[in-house]
């Protein structure tokens, strides 16, 4: 099964130990290079260094970098606990992938290394005079990266796992994919039409989330076929048994064979949980469950709850603002796919129902909703206004019948009638 690069980056860097093997390897491949200089015949130019200088620097960095690396490793297991109980277990993915501190692990790892590997070396006599002196350069310089990466890192951890930091994160990812999908909303394909004879439907292998659809080679495979491919189910989609992945329907004669048709099947990754790359929607239900906890019982948070009602109005803002000439697209890049369009009005469900209904009790953020119904309506989008007069009428329904006071009641009734 191809994955393409970009797909293979991004998962890579959600995992904690690809950036301390690369910072490992750097060092020991920098060590290579200090024992290769005593070939360059400069012994003569450069400085006497006494190996038991070195020796003391090494060793100091040896014997305090173990230690450094297995606190720096619990203080993030800790921030990362901290976001699966204060916002939720599906922003740990964003949080896990934070450049700063993995950075940070991985410059402490790849110190100790460093130290322990020069310091092996240097009883074995394998520098001479001119690698010594580069391998003491080097100590002095990782001393300095240590020093630097620490102090940098004392403020990030600070705020890692913080649940205003973890908001940020998941607006920015939820902001950076629908950005995408806004000037692709189909993907790069055609934007697919109702047909009463879509094709022959493929189904999935395997049960789980449609992560990332290949279209290059979906493409590709539908050139070689004479074929006409309908996607039937987007990056997001949970497949079970008995839903169709999507339908091929064959231009010349003759149908493909099963293995060529299983072989359109392999081009959609299928894995066990949502990713925000392709994935819109998800940063929304993501969203909008940071905003149910804050407004259950034991938490009781409604501020929390209103900051992310107006991150849903700053993302659906973006939703609705006009593509610029250089986001345009012209023209399709997949001509035989269609791909079909997000439905505003899931996006909705996704981003609004939970709070409506957790947040009906609690007049200000009733109040808040109905505010950004408003606002959204305001952007003179059709679709974006039809669904939120269809969910301000749902939300007002639910206020009425928590809500006690008839004046809170009446404010939430004022507010509602505004987007009729």
């Amino acid at each position: 099964m191809r994955l393409e690069f970009p797909f293979i980056y991004l998962r890579l860097r959600e995992k904690l130990w690809v950036r301390p093997v690369i910072f490992c390897l750097v060092a020991i491949l920098a060590l290579l290079a200090a024992g290769a200089t005593d070939r360059l015949g400069i012994g003569e130019l450069t400085p006497n260094i006494e190996h038991d200088t070195v020796e003391k620097l090494l060793s100091i960095i040896s014997a305090s970098m173990l230690g450094v690396a297995t606190f720096a490793v619990a203080s993030m297991v800790s921030a990362y606990a901290s976001v699966s109980s204060n916002a939720t277990p599906r922003a740990f993915a964003l949080v896990i992938s934070d450049d700063v501190s993995k950075t940070v692990l991985s410059t402490f790892i790849a110190a100790f290394i460093f130290s322990v590997v020069a310091l092996i070396a240097i009883k074995t006599g394998y520098f001479g005079k001119t690698a010594l002196f580069a391998v003491f350069v080097m100590t002095i310089g990782v001393l300095g990266w240590v020093v630097f990466s620490f102090v940098r890192w004392v403020d990030q951890i600070a705020r890692l796992g913080r649940l205003g930091t973890t908001m940020d994160r998941v607006e920015k990812a939820t902001e950076a994919a629908l950005k995408r999908r806004r000037r692709s909303p189909t993907l790069g394909g055609l934007p697919a039409e109702k047909s009463t004879d879509p094709g022959v439907p493929i189904f999935a292998d395997s049960i789980g989330y449609v992560q990332h659809i290949k279209l290059e080679a979906l493409q590709s495979w539908a050139e070689e076929h004479d074929a006409v491919l309908t996607v039937a189910a987007l990056p997001g989609t949970f497949m079970a048994p008995g839903r169709p992945l999507i339908f091929v329907r064959q231009n010349a004669k003759g149908a493909p064979r099963a293995q060529d048709l299983s072989d359109v099947a392999k081009e959609f990754v299928i894995g066990n949980d949502r990713v925000f790359d392709d994935d819109p929607r998800f940063g929304l239900v993501v969203l909008s469950e940071i905003a149910a906890r804050a407004l259950s019982p034991g938490v009781n948070d409604p501020g929390t709850a209103i900051g992310i009602i107006g991150t849903f109005v700053r993302l659906f803002a973006i939703w609705t603002s006009p593509l610029t000439d250089s986001e345009r697209q012209s023209d399709a890049q997949f001509d035989r796919i269609h791909v079909p369009l997000l439905s505003v009005n899931d996006m909705f469900d996704d981003a609004f129902t939970a709070i409506a209904r957790d947040g009906a009790g609690t007049i200000e953020v009733v109040i808040r909703l109905q505010k950004a119904f408003i606002a959204l309506c305001a952007t003179g989008n059709p679709a974006i206004c039809a669904a939120a007069a269809q969910h301000a009428k749902r939300a007002l329904a639910r206020a009425e019948l928590e809500l006690k006071l008839p004046d809170e009641i009446q404010s939430a009734r004022a507010l509602a009638e505004r987007l009729h």
